[in-house]
């Protein structure tokens, strides 16, 4: 029987044309399904009732491998909402949305042709690295995506997935034996060197480099999720006091 590691990474090869549930053609290019595009600007408008918030959208994008040759069962629609945020990362609004949309991903269970939707809010002003981006606001490519054919080397792949799971595997043990805070800036600072480990392959060889790669073979076998976890737990830990039994 073929172990999940090898279905993963063979569920990135790429594909001859665009998800057909998601896209139609459009002369020698593709266009978004409208009933797609309504369900995504309403599960946009969805999150914005949720935040509670008067902030304007500059746009709404459809980014990853749904707007992509390298689809597969395994996708996700991975949607961002792009609005002006201050520049200071630890400010009060980005912690703010941050956590909103950690929440509204973990109540709501939506999916688009049975893909699982994740919101992202990204500051219009931030760099993103993507062959194939399409705003769902203005109905328009903004980076069309071209077939792209490359030689996957799936040894490559499995030996830099290991070390970053090695890594959170370890951040796993810490947060049964450390303080809390100690443990949530191990995280964040394992967040911040994956997301800069990612965007450097984004930005010199595109979706498939193997930064991205690995990425995504992290997210598709769990250890993302397990990251995202831990991380909660320990906030939950953080914020909660314990009862104490006082005797009179």
């Amino acid at each position: 029987m073929e172990s999940d590691d090898k279905k993963i990474v063979k569920s990135f090869k790429v594909q001859e044309v665009l998800n057909p549930d998601i896209w139609e053609e459009y002369g020698e290019s593709y266009k978004m399904k409208p009933e797609i595009r309504d369900s995504l600007l309403n599960i946009v408008e969805d999150y914005l009732d949720f935040i509670d918030l008067n902030i304007d959208v500059d746009d709404v994008t459809l980014t990853g491998s749904l707007s992509n040759y390298n689809w597969s069962d395994f996708s996700d629609v991975d949607l961002h909402i792009l609005i002006d945020t201050p520049k200071d990362k630890n400010s009060l609004l980005k912690k703010y949305l941050d956590s909103k949309r950690i929440i509204w991903n973990s109540l709501r269970d939506v999916t688009v042709k049975d893909f699982d939707v994740e919101i992202y809010v990204q500051d219009t002003n931030e760099p993103h690295f993507a062959s194939g981006v399409y705003s769902v606001m203005y109905d328009d490519w903004l980076a069309e995506p071209s077939y792209t054919e490359f030689n996957l080397e799936p040894e490559k792949i499995l030996k830099k997935s290991k070390s970053w799971m090695e890594k959170i595997d370890k951040i796993e043990d810490d947060a049964k034996r450390k303080e809390p805070q100690v443990v949530l800036d191990e995280i964040q600072s394992l967040k911040d060197k994956l997301k800069k480990y990612r965007g450097a392959g984004l930005k010199d060889e595109g979706e498939y480099s193997y930064e991205n790669l690995t990425f995504k073979f992290l997210r598709r076998n769990g250890y993302i999720g397990k990251l995202h976890d831990i991380r909660n737990k320990l906030i939950d830990k953080t914020l909660t006091v314990e009862e104490k039994v006082f005797d009179i």
